[in-house]
C-alpha cells in the first residue's frame, strides 16, 4: 500500500505560508482534513491511510499543515494560534481552491479548529467529523502547561511529566519546531461553551478511543449538538485512534449517508 505523501503546494494567508495537498479524485466531493497538535497533514492523514481510504472511496482529499506545523510558517507569537485563526486558514484554503464547501474532519486540536470553523463559517461545512476530542472541547483536557515546559526543555531526559514526555517524543519524531508548538499550545486550547456547541447544526460524527485519557466523552459532546452521533473506537488511546479501521469504516458510512442527492 502506497502511503507516501502526495505533492504539496502552498498559499499565503495573513502573512503566513500555509502548505497543503489536494489529492484523491479531483472530480470527487471534497473532504478537508485538519490535523492535531504536533502532527502534520502527512503524519495525521497520509501515513495512517486516510488519504488512501478517502481517495479510494472517490473523494477529493484536501489537507493543510496548520500554522506552526509541517511545512507551513512557524511563528512563535502565541497570539497567532487561537483556534479561530487556524480555522481562518482552513477557510482560506477552500477559497484558494475555489470551493464553496466541503466535508470537514479534524483530529484532536484539529477537531477543535473544525468546530470553530463550523461556528464561524457554517455555509462552508457540509458535515463535521470530530476525532480524538469529546466533551473536553467544552470542559477542557487537563493541565497542558507541563507540555509547553516539556517542549522547551533542553532534552527529553529533563522531562518527567508523563504526558509532557509523550508529546515531546512525538514532536521530536515529527521533527517539529518546538518553540512554535509551545506558542501554539498556549492559546489553541480555547474552549467552546455548551451553547456554542449547540449552535453547530450540521451532521456530525464524533469518534473517541475507549482508552483515550485526553478527549473526554464523545457521547457527552454529541448530546449537546442537534445532529451529532458519537462512536467508540475500541481499545485505542489518543495516539492510536486516528488510523483505526473501525473509525475509518464509520466515517465512510457517515459521509455516504450525508452525500447531496441532486
Amino acid at each position: 500500500m502506497d502511503l507516501s505523501p502526495p505533492p504539496f503546494s502552498s498559499f499565503r494567508h495573513e502573512g503566513l505560508d500555509i502548505a497543503f495537498f489536494d489529492a484523491g479524485d479531483p472530480a470527487g466531493v471534497p473532504v478537508l482534513l485538519i490535523h492535531g497538535f504536533a502532527s502534520s497533514a502527512s503524519v495525521n492523514w497520509v501515513f495512517p491511510g486516510w488519504l488512501k481510504t478517502l481517495g479510494d472511496a472517490g473523494y477529493r482529499v484536501i489537507a493543510l499543515d496548520n500554522r506552526g506545523h509541517g511545512a507551513s510558517s512557524k511563528p512563535t507569537d502565541p497570539a497567532l494560534y487561537h483556534p479561530d485563526a487556524m480555522a481562518g486558514d482552513a477557510v482560506a484554503l477552500l477559497t484558494h481552491l475555489g470551493l464553496g464547501s466541503a466535508h470537514v474532519m479534524g483530529y484532536s486540536m484539529g477537531a477543535r479548529v473544525s468546530a470553530f470553523l463550523a461556528l464561524s463559517h457554517p455555509d462552508r461545512v457540509r458535515t463535521l467529523v470530530l476525532g480524538g476530542l469529546g466533551i473536553g472541547m467544552v470542559t477542557g483536557v487537563g493541565d497542558w502547561d507541563p507540555i509547553a515546559d516539556a517542549l522547551l526543555a533542553p532534552s527529553l531526559d529533563d522531562v518527567t511529566h508523563e504526558r509532557g514526555r509523550m508529546f515531546r517524543m512525538f514532536a521530536d519524531q515529527t521533527k517539529s519546531d518546538r518553540k512554535a508548538l509551545a506558542a501554539c499550545i498556549a492559546t489553541s486550547r480555547e474552549l467552546l461553551t455548551e451553547a456554542e456547541m449547540g449552535r453547530i447544526d450540521v451532521p456530525t460524527l464524533i469518534g473517541v478511543g475507549t482508552k483515550d485519557d485526553i478527549a473526554g466523552s464523545g457521547q457527552a459532546l454529541a448530546a449537546l449538538m442537534p445532529r451529532a452521533t458519537a462512536i467508540d473506537i475500541p481499545n485505542r488511546d489518543h495516539m492510536l485512534a486516528v488510523g483505526d479501521r473501525v473509525f475509518k469504516a464509520a466515517v465512510l458510512v457517515f459521509l455516504a449517508e450525508n452525500e447531496p442527492h441532486d
